[in-house]
C-alpha cells in the first residue's frame, strides 16, 4: 500500500515517476559497466608496469560514493530530496569535466572518486524520494519496475562505451557522462515535485543528526540487512572489476565482451520482473533467502567444476556465462527488497537511515571486491569462490531477518 505524502506527490504518472528514477539511478551503472571497454586502454596509458590497477577506476568511483552516502541522506533530511540530488549531479559533472583531461592515473583516480561523491546524491536521496510515497512490498514493487528499466544500462553501457572509444578514445566517454547528469538533472527538477515538505524536515545539527544515526544503527533489523547487503554488493562489484579480464584473457572473447555483457545483463534482468510480480505475494524475505540459496547451489557447483579441472575445454565459458548471469540474476531480486526491508521502520529518518546503509554496504563491498580484484589470475577461481563464500554467509544471515 502507498503511504501518500500531501501535499507534494508527483506531478507526472506512476509510469514516468520509475522511468524518472531509472534514470536518475542510471548514472551509477553507467558510469561503471560503461569503463569497462576502456581499461585495457587505460592500463596500457597509464599503468603498463601493472595493469591490474586499471581496475581501481572502477572501486575508486564506488569508493567515492561510499564516502559520500554519509551526508548525502542528513543533508535530504534538512534541506529536500531535489537540491541534494541536483546538487550531486553538479559535482559529478564536474569531476567527470577534469577526468577528460587526466594524463595520469592518479589524476584519474581522484576524479573518479569525486564523480563517485556527486553519485551519491542521485543515488541515496532517490532511495528516500521513492520511501517518502511508498512503504513495504509497495516499495519493493516499485523498486522492481525501476531495476526493470535501469537493467538496459549495464546491458548497453559497454557497447556505447566501446563506440565512443572507437571515435574519441576513452577520455571521450567523461563527456557522457556530463550529458546524462544534466539530462537526469533537468528532468528531476522539471517534473517531480518535491517529497519532503518543509513540516517533515530535520534541522541539520549535530544532536538530530546523532540522534538519526544512532535510531538507524541500533536497529538490529537494518544491521542484519545492511551485512547481507554488503556481502551482495561485494561480489557483484568482484565480478564487475574482473569481467572485462576474464572475457578477454581467461575465455578469449574479448572483441565479443559487450555483447556478452549486454546479453548477460539482460538475461539477468528477468529476475526483476519476476520479483515485480510476486514480491507482494510471497514477500521480500522468502524471495531474497531463495536468490541466495540459489547462488549458494550454483556458485559450489562452479567451484567444483573448476578448481576440479572437471569441464572440458568447449564448456568452460558456456559454464561460466550462466554462472555470471545467476549472479546479476541474484543482484536484481535481493537489492530492491533488502533496501525496502531496510528502510520499512525508519520512514521518518529516510534519508539519514539510506545513507547509514548504502555507506556501510558500499564501503564494505569495496573492501571484499578489491582484494579479489588484484588476486585475478587468469582464471575465473576467485571470483567464484569468493561468490559462494559471500552468498553463504548472507544465506545465513536471512535466517535471523524478519519479514515486513
Amino acid at each position: 500500500m502507498s503511504e501518500q505524502v500531501a501535499p507534494s506527490e508527483p506531478r507526472q504518472s506512476q509510469f514516468e515517476f520509475i522511468a524518472m528514477l531509472a534514470l536518475v539511478l542510471a548514472v551509477i551503472a553507467f558510469s561503471i559497466d560503461s569503463m569497462l571497454p576502456a581499461l585495457p586502454e587505460i592500463a596500457q596509458a597509464l599503468s603498463p608496469d601493472n595493469v591490474n590497477r586499471a581496475q581501481l577506476v572502477l572501486t575508486a568511483f564506488v569508493g567515492g560514493m561510499g564516502v559520500g552516502v554519509f551526508v548525502a541522506g542528513p543533508l535530504s533530511d534538512a534541506y529536500g530530496r531535489k537540491p541534494i540530488i541536483t546538487l550531486g549531479f553538479a559535482i559529478y559533472a564536474l569531476a567527470s569535466l577534469v577526468a577528460i583531461f587526466a594524463n595520469s592515473l592518479e589524476m584519474l583516480l581522484i576524479s573518479r572518486f569525486v564523480q563517485g561523491l556527486g553519485a551519491a546524491g542521485p543515488r541515496i536521496v532517490s532511495q528516500a524520494l521513492v520511501r517518502d510515497l511508498y512503504q513495504g512490498r509497495e516499495m519493493a514493487r516499485i523498486t522492481s519496475f525501476v531495476m526493470m528499466i535501469f537493467i538496459l544500462v549495464p546491458a548497453i553501457a559497454p557497447s556505447l562505451g566501446a563506440v565512443v572509444i572507437h571515435f574519441v578514445g576513452w577520455h571521450g566517454i567523461f563527456g557522457s557522462f556530463i550529458l546524462l547528469a544534466l539530462v537526469g538533472s533537468l528532468w528531476l527538477n522539471l517534473r517531480q515535485a518535491e517529497t519532503l515538505p518543509p513540516a517533515r524536515r530535520r534541522p541539520l545539527n549535530i544532536s538530530n543528526l546523532a540522534a538519526s544515526a544512532r535510531e538507524v544503527m541500533g536497529n538490529r533489523q537494518v544491521q542484519l540487512v545492511t551485512i547481507v547487503m554488503t556481502l551482495g554488493f561485494g561480489q557483484m562489484f568482484a565480478l564487475l572489476s574482473s569481467a572485462q579480464q576474464l572475457f578477454s584473457e581467461a575465455y578469449h572473447k574479448g572483441a565479443q565482451f559487450p555483447m556478452w555483457f549486454a546479453a548477460m545483463a539482460l538475461l539477468s534482468g528477468i529476475g526483476t520482473v519476476l520479483n515485480a510480480r510476486y514480491v507482494v505475494r510471497l514477500g521480500m524475505r522468502r524471495i531474497v533467502t531463495a536468490a541466495y540459496a540459489m547462488q549458494v547451489v550454483v556458485s559450489l557447483v562452479m567451484t567444483v567444476l573448476v578448481m576440479g579441472g572437471l569441464l572440458p575445454e568447449a564448456l568452460r565459458f558456456p559454464a561460466f556465462f550462466i554462472w555470471a548471469v545467476s549472479v546479476f540474476f541474484m543482484a536484481g531480486v535481493t537489492f530492491g527488497n533488502l533496501n525496502a526491508m531496510a528502510l520499512q521502520r525508519m520512514g521518518h529518518v529516510a534519508g539519514m537511515a539510506a545513507s547509514v546503509i548504502a555507506a556501510v554496504s558500499t564501503i564494505g563491498a569495496v573492501m571484499i571486491a578489491a582484494p579479489i580484484g588484484l588476486l585475478y589470475d587468469g582464471t575465473a577461481q576467485p571470483i567464484i569462490l569468493a561468490t559462494l563464500i559471500c552468498s553463504a554467509l548472507a544465506l545465513l544471515l536471512m535466517r535471523r531477518i524478519e519479514e515486513v
